[in-house]
């Protein structure tokens, strides 16, 4: 990283270090207005060493980073660094996609003290994505890198640690602190007592910074902000505020809000995490998402265009035909050994009805996932590469009954992390107020015909 001094106050960065690659964006301060980004690809896999997280970040932000006065990183939730003694990482980060650890999963909640124990005490049912269940995966199956363990990080905290030269104590925030397992969201609080169950000793754990803290400086003397989790980011970056929910429809889906209240599901459909701001981001995810879309237009023998198209000439209900869209297993509800069922099929059936029912029956699932939030929105942003289609924008208000707003495609994850970085550089109670991302609203009547087919093939299939 050049260590060109950061002089320009006036610009921030946000780093976006997901799964699939790091995105690097410039911004102005004030605004939040893109200056410039750039990005490079991570590697694939469900465990990665973090040092090509580093190697990407340098790669993306040549040129960039030294013109920031301040540095937000937003990252992948979950993923396990594990760092000896001497700082060093003693495996390959498990990442949150590394579902290995689904036997521990089960077994931890149950030394938990069950589904309700579980939720009060951390927030959240754990999941298999959790850290806190993949360090007992390495207790178990590594028991010889487990014993080196002397502290563990999530992937922001190390990327945040390393942008400091490791100067300062790493640190996290609440946000990503909450997708550990071993964090009490309601107050804020780590659980080493967790922790130690899981792995079988103690590990240091980073310190739980203010949304708005300053956790160290990079040798440019640029200022680094506490950092978050990728969703916690994406909310920051949407400007969300209590009544709104986002709904991001990418491979998989997710629907998340801020509330100033935790939530504790005992059913596991709704994680309680925390944001970045100092209240709570409940969030309810779904397995099929555009990938519903992508498989319908590949059946029909369109491309998305041509099934969106489809979909705007059938009738509301396409025509008695219902799609339970639960192709590959499903997460909201809980099925993993779901198939997609496809019901009402009749001679009179049509190409564009099966358009129609596929768009329906994603945008009822989604419904789903929003409800299992437990709020009543009053407003939806409609966010990630299934937004593109316009069937789903303008059906969306019918089956999900209040206006959806669509902001223009954007990197929202860095757009987070660089408000956070204007946050920490400015000071202050409140994060810097930028203007809301332009965004076109769709609105329609509703539709209850849809939802109601939609729930009793859902019910009548839940076997």
């Amino acid at each position: 990283m050049t260590q060109a001094q950061a002089n320009d106050g006036s610009l921030v960065a946000g780093i976006d270090s997901s799964t699939q690659s790091c995105k690097v964006l410039l911004l102005r301060a004030e605004d939040g207005a893109l200056v410039e980004q750039a990005s490079a690809p991570h590697p694939d896999g469900t465990e990665v060493h973090p040092d090509h997280w580093w190697n990407a970040l340098e790669t993306a932000g040549g040129g960039i980073l030294d013109r920031a006065a301040a540095i937000g990183v937003g990252a992948q939730q979950h993923g396990m660094v594990a760092l000896d003694e001497a700082g060093a990482v003693v495996r390959p980060a498990l990442l949150w996609n590394d579902l290995r650890s689904a036997p521990q999963t089960a077994a931890l909640i149950k030394e938990f003290g069950g589904a309700q124990a579980t939720a009060d005490s951390v927030g959240s049912v754990l999941a298999a994505s959790f850290t806190v269940t993949k360090l007992r995966w390495l207790a178990e199956n590594e028991p010889e890198n487990a014993a080196r363990v002397a502290g563990v990080l999530l992937p922001h905290d190390w990327l945040t640690w390393q942008l400091g030269g490791r100067r300062s104590a790493p640190a996290t925030d609440r946000g990503d602190a909450s997708g550990t397992g071993y964090f009490a969201t309601a107050t804020g609080q780590w659980r080493p007592d967790l922790l130690r169950l899981a792995l079988g000793h103690d590990a240091e754990l980073p310190l739980v910074a203010a949304p708005n803290a300053v956790v160290g400086r990079t040798g440019s003397g640029a200022v680094l902000s506490a950092g978050t989790g990728d969703n916690m980011a994406a909310a920051l970056g949407l400007g969300l505020v209590n009544g709104d929910v986002a709904v991001s429809i990418g491979t998989s889906g997710a629907a998340f809000a801020v509330t100033d209240s935790p939530i504790a599901d005992p059913s596991g459909l709704a994680a309680g995490f925390a944001d970045a701001a100092g209240g709570f981001l409940p969030l309810s995810c779904t397995i099929n998402a555009a990938k519903i879309l992508d498989t319908t237009a590949r059946l029909l023998g369109v491309d998305h265009q041509g099934l969106s198209d489809l979909a705007l000439r059938a009738e509301p209900g396409a025509n008695g035909l219902t799609f339970l869209p639960y192709l590959d297993g499903e997460r909201t509800p809980n099925r993993p050994d779901a198939t997609g069922v496809m019901s009402g099929i009749t001679s009179s059936t049509t190409a564009a009805d099966l358009a129609r029912a596929a768009v329906e029956g994603l945008l009822c699932s989604l419904a789903d996932a929003v409800d299992a939030l437990g709020l009543q929105p009053r407003r939806i942003l409609l966010i990630g590469g299934g937004a593109k289609s316009e069937a789903v924008r303008r059906i969306a208000p019918s089956i999900w009954g209040v206006p959806v707003d669509v902001p223009e495609p954007g990197e929202y994850v860095g757009r987070g992390a660089a408000r956070q970085a204007a946050w920490a550089l400015a000071g202050g109670a409140t994060p810097p107020e930028w203007p809301a991302p332009p965004a076109e609203r769709y609105e329609a009547d509703v539709e209850p015909l849809v939802r109601d087919q939609y729930a009793q093939l859902r019910d009548a299939s839940g076997l």
